[in-house]
């Protein structure tokens, strides 16, 4: 015999009444939630007086004051002026000319000073008016030309001179060796410079500095004067 179920004290019967009131109820206080606003208590006293080093600007009351009277203006006594009787005698400015008559006085040629020519101790071999010469140019006419012929011989004195350093041929040194020299007054070599890879390179460079023959010197308006003069030497391994 199956029981029977009472309508009454069936608990689903008004599930879905519940559901719907249970949500409305939710809703409600979300949005009273969200909607529900606070304010706070405004002071009767200015909040900006709680920081002591924040002032008030200070009203400057106005004043007038009354300036002094200017000076009175300065009147000046008119000039005096003095009546000269027509009778009295002036005496009246020559003015001589400065220009020369038959009368002037030449000045003679042995008084007049001659001031010798600033000519430089040193002169560039580029702008040299006369370039060193070079033992073997002498026959060379042409200036520039003489200049490019001390150039070729430099070449072939390195060539025919140089020795490699068996210290840089062990340690595998090659390089640009910058020589620079001076060609003195009477045409020997001095001031040599040189900055290299390495010291045995520049010692060399130097030995063959050194064997350069005397030159004729260099002339700055026929007067012998110092000629600086540059040239690499290249040392590379065979």
């Amino acid at each position: 015999m199956e029981p029977k179920k009472n309508q009454h004290v069936e608990l689903k019967r008004n599930s879905l009444l519940y559901f719907f009131m249970g949500m409305f109820l939710v809703l409600l206080l979300i949005y009273t939630a969200l909607e529900w606003k606070t304010y706070y208590e405004t002071p009767d006293w200015d909040i900006s007086l709680i920081n002591p080093d924040v002032l008030p600007d200070e009203e400057i009351p106005i004043t007038i004051q009354k300036l002094p009277p200017p000076p009175p203006p300065q009147i000046q006594a008119p000039p005096v002026i003095e009546i000269v009787e027509d009778d009295t005698d002036l005496e009246e400015t020559v003015i001589e000319s400065s220009e020369t008559d038959q009368d002037t006085e030449i000045i003679t040629y042995e008084d007049i000073e001659v001031v010798d020519e600033d000519i430089p101790e040193e002169v560039s071999f580029i702008v040299v008016e006369d370039a060193p010469i070079f033992p073997g140019c002498e026959n060379v006419t042409d200036k520039e030309e003489k200049k490019i012929c001390f150039q070729e011989m430099m070449q072939k004195h390195i060539q025919k001179n140089i020795r490699y350093p068996e210290i840089a041929q062990e340690m595998g040194l090659e390089g640009r060796v910058n020589v620079v020299f001076t060609i003195q007054k009477d045409g020997t070599i001095g001031d040599v410079r040189m900055r290299g890879p390495h010291e045995s390179l520049e010692g060399e460079a130097a030995r063959i500095i050194s064997k350069l023959p005397r030159m004729t010197p260099g002339k700055q308006r026929g007067n012998a004067v110092k000629v600086p003069f540059s040239i690499p030497i290249t040392f590379k391994l065979n």
